[in-house]
């Protein structure tokens, strides 16, 4: 029915002015038929009285109706105002039809069809009118009310597929109108009223069917298929939002809401590894674990990591007190709501500066594992900061660790970084003397007789308070410009959930001073990261080539400390694992006996902040650290102003 209201409603004015007046026709004829039916009790035959009866009623009301207007009505706006206009054109019909019939008289047509014909001829016409209101107007307001919500392709013809259409059908969110599915066998099928069609002809869909969006629904669909659809997608120019994971919709239930705005967390990186039960939950679970930095974003994703392993308590160690509150309440919420172990979480305001209060923490729950996330790791701010960055993150790390082993705890896991290799950086090399400080201790029993100390080092983390993709982010929000520092800059990427999982694991590798390498793929080209993030706001890169784009592009030069490139290994030949996405690295470093006497004399730079020193000091530490560039430290500027 609603094809056939379609096509009526596509007719030309002049073609839907002639279908009504031929409804008419009909309507005048099979009036008088049925008058004369009524009035003799018996279906009137075809005589020469009926026709002529007909032929009369044709010939008056046709006329009339052209004169009085009836034609130029739009009878799906009209409503009651067309019904007014149809009482009035057949109120002149009757009296010229009573007059020839019921006064004047014909031989052989009674003259009471003369009253009754007009009588049902006004509730045919009137009746005609009002279906077309109710049947016409109601599909046509249908139409104006789809013409402002977006008309979607589903991608996927698979089960998430149906659902989602089955959703759309009962949603005013969004129409869909047909199918895209890698599986030829499927195209030019018929799924849930939709045509199944080859993804190849996308750009020629979207101009075809005014395609507004492309909602993708094949959760299992790997990294690099969806980068294919999305390049697919930007070519035809029409913004991708997805379904969630395999695991996300593992309840078998797919709803409108469930879409959401495809992210570049969805398209960098590889395809995750699915962990290994044993490693995960051979440090946690039934233990006290205790993660310092807990409300930063990999230490509160450790911690959401960790909660599923079911540890007997989770320590959250942070000196940030918004960011433990807000840890500790997302964690609880994850325990209300059903997805995570009933874990003791204990949130804990402190500095893993202050031996103290380490102390007394770790000889109150005496916790069986520790996560060292607590750092400061923004590279420019670390630069301009050097001497409490180094006293964070080097004398922190150390403290904590020293501590650890006091009190007996059997795994000590450093979070680190690619930047400690080859360093340019105040905060990569602070990061490595941190992971030299462990394997000294490591390999000196009388500083760690029990406890087994490792390190796992990996790039950038999407999301992460120090990423680029939430400035990024905000940048596209407010309109742009997005600030680059190099056209050629790279980095590693990796997603926080899978670089949680992969420390968790790594750690409980670990033997003793162990220096583990996260496989992160392949680096990414800054600029091209910024492009996609563009591309997938459904906006575009505003350049020569473009210059009526949305979106500008800034190349502001290189930052203090900044690399165009990062590695991973300091050395080469790194080991494998039996976990496919972690390596062992051979890494050298001073022993315990040398390194104590060196952060000695850096420790006395530090309170003074000598930051010409410190960075002598760190020179001679760390192998490989070459700092561009002059002193930064703001204090040191201010007071070489100065003086």
């Amino acid at each position: 029915m609603n094809n056939v209201a379609q096509s009526l409603l596509d007719l030309p004015r002049t073609g839907k002015r002639v279908l009504v007046m031929a409804i008419d026709i009909l309507l005048c004829i099979g009036t008088v038929w049925l008058a004369m039916s009524l009035r003799f009790e018996h279906w009137a035959a075809l005589n020469a009285p009926l026709t002529m009866a007909a032929s009369v009623a044709t010939v008056l009301a046709l006329p009339l109706f052209v004169v009085t207007g009836l034609y130029r009505a739009i009878f799906r706006y009209s409503g009651l105002p067309a019904l007014m206009s149809v009482i009035r054109a057949v109120g002149v019909y009757a009296l010229a039809y009573i007059t020839i019939f019921g006064l004047v008289g014909v031989q052989g047509v009674p003259r009471s069809i003369a009253f009754l014909q007009p009588l049902l001829l006004l509730v045919a016409v009137g009746g005609s009118r009002m279906l077309a209101w109710i049947w016409l107007g109601g599909h046509y307001q249908r139409l104006i009310q789809r013409c402002d919500i977006p008309r979607v392709l589903v991608f996927g013809a698979g089960s998430a597929g149906r659902q989602l259409v089955g959703a759309l059908h009962n949603s005013p969110e969004m129409e869909a109108v047909a199918f895209l599915d890698d599986d030829a066998s499927l195209h030019g099928q018929i799924l849930k009223g939709l045509k199944i069609h080859d993804p190849a002809k996308l750009p020629e869909l979207v101009e075809r069917l005014q395609i507004d969006l492309v909602l993708l629904a094949i959760p299992s669909a790997s990294r690099q298929r969806r980068n294919e659809i999305v390049e697919l997608a930007s070519q035809a120019h029409v913004q991708v939002r997805t379904l969630p994971g395999i695991m996300e919709l593992a309840n078998g239930e797919v709803h409108v809401s469930d879409l959401r705005e495809l992210e570049i967390e969805d398209l960098l990186g590889r395809d995750p590894v699915p962990p290994q039960p044993h490693l995960l939950d051979r440090n946690l679970r039934g233990k006290v674990v205790l993660v310092t930095g807990a409300g930063g974003s990999i230490g509160s994703e450790l911690c959401r990591q960790i909660i599923q392993s079911g540890p007997a308590q989770l320590l959250l160690l942070e000196l940030n007190e918004y960011a433990l509150y807000k840890v500790n309440q997302d964690l609880e919420k994850l325990q209300a709501e059903g997805l995570a172990h009933q874990v003791e979480l204990t949130p804990l305001l402190g500095s893993v500066q202050n031996a103290e209060r380490l102390r007394e923490i770790m000889r109150t729950w005496q916790p069986h594992t520790v996560y060292h996330a607590a750092a400061y790791k923004h590279v420019p701010l670390v630069e301009h900061n050097p001497a409490e960055g180094v006293k964070n993150n080097v004398f922190g790390t150390l403290l904590t660790a020293q501590v650890a082993a006091e009190q007996g705890v059997e795994d000590f896991v450093l979070v680190s970084t690619d930047k400690a290799v080859r360093p340019t950086n105040i905060m990569g090399t602070s990061k490595r003397l941190a992971e030299m400080a462990l394997q000294a201790l490591a390999a000196d029993p009388a500083q760690a007789a029990n406890t087994r100390f490792s390190m796992v080092r990996f790039g950038n983390v999407l999301g992460s308070s120090g990423s680029v993709v939430p400035l990024f982010r905000q940048q596209i929000k407010d309109g742009g410009p997005i600030t680059l520092t190099h056209a050629d800059i790279t980095r590693y990427f990796m997603t926080i959930p899978e670089a949680a999982q992969l420390v968790i694991q790594a750690g409980a590798m670990a033997t003793g001073g162990d220096v583990f390498v996260l496989d992160m793929g392949e680096p990414v080209k800054i600029i091209d990261l910024a492009r996609r993030m563009v591309e997938l706001s459904g906006l575009s890169i505003k350049d020569a080539n473009n210059p009526g784009g949305d979106i500008e592009l800034k190349i502001n030069g290189l930052r203090p400390g900044e690399k165009l490139y990062e590695e991973l290994l300091i050395g080469d030949n790194p080991l494998p694992t039996q976990h496919p996405r972690i390596m062992k690295a051979h890494e050298d470093f001073l022993h315990w006996s040398q390194l104590a006497l060196k952060l000695k004399q850096l420790q006395q730079s530090l309170a003074v902040n000598d930051v010409p020193e410190i960075r002598n000091l760190l020179k001679e530490l760390v192998p490989g650290y070459q700092p561009e560039g002059d002193v930064v430290d703001w204090v040191h500027i201010k007071n070489t102003v100065h003086a």
